[in-house]
């Protein structure tokens, strides 16, 4: 049985300025292309360089579409109670029309309250925010007047709107996800409940997948991305990329999941965070270990939190591809590519498009 298509996502975090970290983007999804990888994802960030280093995804992606003709080009994801959801429709449909339909759209209410009120949007409200933004969403991309008015998108968006992914931290969010037969984009960590502080990521997210695919419409096609943090190298830079790792993996253990970093050793802050680093031999076998993949139709990497440079990353997304995705069944190539632009297909006429979304970021 094939296992989940290969993805690549990229938050653009390198040490370096934006005109370099925009091109390394660049060159990762052509990479990617290259290597045989289904999507490639860019995440939404305003407001300084130490989250990440794209507020205008869809620019970015109009410039991969002309280096591409083949890899699926996503949002992982757009802060929807943020932008105008009229824009987002609008610049999702041009960027479709310059890619020839690869487009995966995916969406969340985001979560630093700092960008809210820069925007003039109450923080405490995103939820609700995001609910009213859908709504616009939905009826541009269905071709349907904006507003209460009459005026319609241009150009026509087409099965666009069957192309949403939401993101989520919940059982709760997977629901309403399956219930309006959207993706569900699952993250690359998440806290653990208090009473169960070790538990594996899949313990969490499982569930998160069994209310998705309960709620889904009869017909609709299950589409589940788990993310999740891979840097695979050589073994000559094995000692690097751990070094590499340590800092960051410990500023994440620290800020999810409220820990006290000092005396951890790298080993076990991997553990803590979820994270995949090593040879093609380590990261096969951890990964294997990850039982949300197995209810997965998608998985993407990143190299983040890892503070990877370019070369390292470049290399990491041939050895995925030619080497860990082999050995656990990953799906990749033209065809795998092909099989996520029509995942969305059977839809048709199975879409109860008036749920509530979840849209909670991953």
């Amino acid at each position: 049985m094939t296992g989940p298509r290969l993805g690549f996502f990229t938050r653009l975090l390198e040490d370096a300025p934006a005109v370099d970290r925009y091109r390394f983007a660049l060159e990762q999804i052509e990479q990617a292309e290259r290597s045989g990888f289904a999507s490639a994802w860019v995440a939404q960030h305003h407001f300084g360089e130490h989250e990440g280093g794209l507020p205008s995804p869809f620019v970015l992606l109009a410039a991969a579409a002309e280096r591409t003709s083949r890899i699926a080009l996503a949002t992982g994801v757009v802060t929807l109670p943020i932008d105008d959801p009229l824009r987002v429709a609008e610049d999702a449909v041009v960027l479709d029309q310059l890619s020839g339909g690869r487009v995966q759209l995916g969406l969340a209410t985001g979560g630093t309250p700092s960008s809210f009120t820069a925007f003039g949007r109450e923080s405490d409200r995103r939820r609700e925010i995001f609910a009213e933004h859908f709504e616009v969403l939905l009826d541009a991309l269905g071709g349907r007047g904006i507003r209460g008015t009459a005026s319609q998108i241009y150009p026509a968006a087409g099965d666009l709107g069957e192309r949403i992914w939401q993101a989520t931290f919940s059982a709760d969010g997977g629901r309403r996800a399956g219930e309006r037969g959207d993706g569900l984009l699952l993250s690359r960590t998440q806290p653990r409940p208090a009473d169960a502080p070790g538990a594996p990521l899949h313990e969490l997210q499982l569930p998160i997948i069994d209310a998705y695919r309960a709620a889904l419409p009869d017909g609709a096609p299950v589409r589940v991305l788990a993310s999740r943090t891979a840097l695979v190298v050589d073994p000559e830079n094995r000692t690097r990329a751990l070094e590499l790792a340590d800092a960051g993996l410990r500023d994440l253990a620290r800020s999810m999941f409220g820990l006290d970093t000092d005396g951890l050793l790298i080993d076990e802050l991997v553990r803590i965070t979820d994270t995949h680093v090593g040879t093609v031999d380590e990261v096969v076998a951890s990964l294997a270990a990850d039982e949300t993949l197995h209810a997965a139709t998608d998985v993407s990497f990143q190299v983040h939190s890892i503070a990877a440079t370019h070369e390292l990353t470049l290399r990491s997304l041939q050895l995925l591809a030619d080497e860990v995705a082999p050995r656990l069944g990953f799906a990749t190539g033209p065809d795998a590519a092909e099989a996520l632009r029509r995942a969305h297909r059977p839809l048709a006429g199975a879409h109860a498009g008036s749920a509530t979304p979840s849209g909670e970021n991953a």
